[in-house]
């Protein structure tokens, strides 16, 4: 096992999003401390001084920012220094291109070591062509006593953390990938339901639990759902699979289940619950291609139940008998919506030619037994 379920279990009730790490920087505001930063893009310019020194991160990122072009080359100048004594230290910066939350090593612009007073640096970097379109950031790190390479989300006594807001275009367009947060869940329509992405591409992290992108599906059980079943088994990287509700608490939640581990799959009572959240992500940083799948089974419905009243034939191009003097029924959909009511007493014929091809439900209303029945 490689975590703690209970801890992740706390952590998943009380978080619902999670972006850029804010909480970092130094605690003090004296020596060490990057003096200028200077970045013309192709719209703007960031021309940034420094000192007097800022506890913790110093937020521009809405205030200051250029516009970059996803292939374009531009270089960046630096000056590590200090608002007082001179003292070693390293220094590094990146910039967030694939838009996911995360300052990752192959996004750093580059790394300096030394003591003020120092040359300012000058580096030169390409946007990546495939760097997602949008606002994101750039950050500018200086941590006096510190080792390289930094992490862009940490905290120390002396030095500098600030960050500016950069614009990407020409790249890659994110436009149609939903699911990247609550707002935008993709909707579970039908089941069964069977969904294949990839969380590598335009997708960033929203979910504390792990810092691996995470994709939201929209889930309204309805009151004919008995257990609800989702799997992420047949997936190329190590997944992580939850529920949360519309306040965030946990319904249910796997990291590898034990058929197809390291991938996940769980199953959850729907009985009496509204809407959900199905989350998939990565264990740790993990991303890649999975399919999601979810069936379900529903109230009433086994073997015996079925031998009780004849619906046939099924399944179906439209025609629909029942058992003569069955007694009532109410007809209904996936989302269990009441499109007729059937009474066998007066009628044992029915045409339901008018409805999409799909899977229906007859409901009895004495006994609450149910049937399935298939619309070709």
């Amino acid at each position: 096992m490689k975590h703690s379920y209970l801890l992740l279990f706390t952590i998943l009730q009380f978080t619902v999003f999670a972006q850029y790490c804010t909480s970092v920087g130094p605690t003090s505001t004296v020596d060490s401390n990057v003096e200028s930063v200077v970045l013309t893009g192709v719209i703007g310019t960031i021309n940034y001084t420094g000192c007097p020194g800022v506890i913790g991160l110093h937020d521009l990122s809405q205030s200051v920012n250029v516009s970059l072009n996803a292939g374009a080359t531009y270089t960046i100048s630096i000056k590590f220094g200090t608002c007082n004594g001179n003292y070693a230290g390293v220094g590094q910066a990146w910039i967030d291109f694939d838009q996911n939350g995360i300052f990752d090593p192959n996004e750093s612009l580059g790394t300096w070591a030394g003591t003020p007073p120092a040359l300012t640096q000058n580096w030169t970097f390409t946007v990546p062509a495939n760097a997602v379109n949008g606002q994101s950031r750039l950050r500018v790190m200086h941590r006096e006593a510190g080792s390289l390479p930094l992490n862009p989300c940490g905290t120390f006594t002396w030095g500098s953390v600030t960050d500016f807001g950069i614009t990407l275009t020409n790249g890659l367009d994110c436009s149609g990938y939903p699911g990247d947060e609550q707002n935008d869940a993709i909707i579970v329509t039908t089941l069964p339901y069977t969904d294949t992405r990839s969380t590598e591409i335009c997708y960033s992290n929203h979910n504390y639990v792990y810092p691996s992108p995470d994709i939201y599906y929209y889930f309204e059980p309805n009151p004919l759902l008995a257990e609800v079943n989702v799997s992420l088994c047949g997936s190329n990287f190590d997944t992580f699979l939850s529920v949360i509700d519309m306040n965030g608490t946990v319904i249910a939640y796997n990291d590898d289940d034990p058929e197809c581990a390291p991938q996940s799959s769980l199953s959850f009572d729907a009985t009496d619950l509204g809407p959900l959240y199905i989350v998939v992500e990565g264990w740790g940083a993990f991303s890649g291609d999975y399919t999601l799948q979810i069936n379900a089974s529903y109230v009433g419905l086994d073997a015996h139940e079925q031998s009780l009243f004849n619906a046939y034939p099924n399944p179906s191009f439209g025609d629909l008998n029942l058992t003569p003097n069955a007694g009532t029924f109410q007809f209904l959909d996936l989302q269990g919506n009441v499109i007729q009511t059937l009474n066998t007493d007066k009628q044992s014929f029915y045409n339901f030619d008018f409805l999409d091809a799909g899977v229906y439900f007859l409901k009895e209303l004495e006994t609450g037994r149910i049937q399935k029945w298939q619309k070709l």
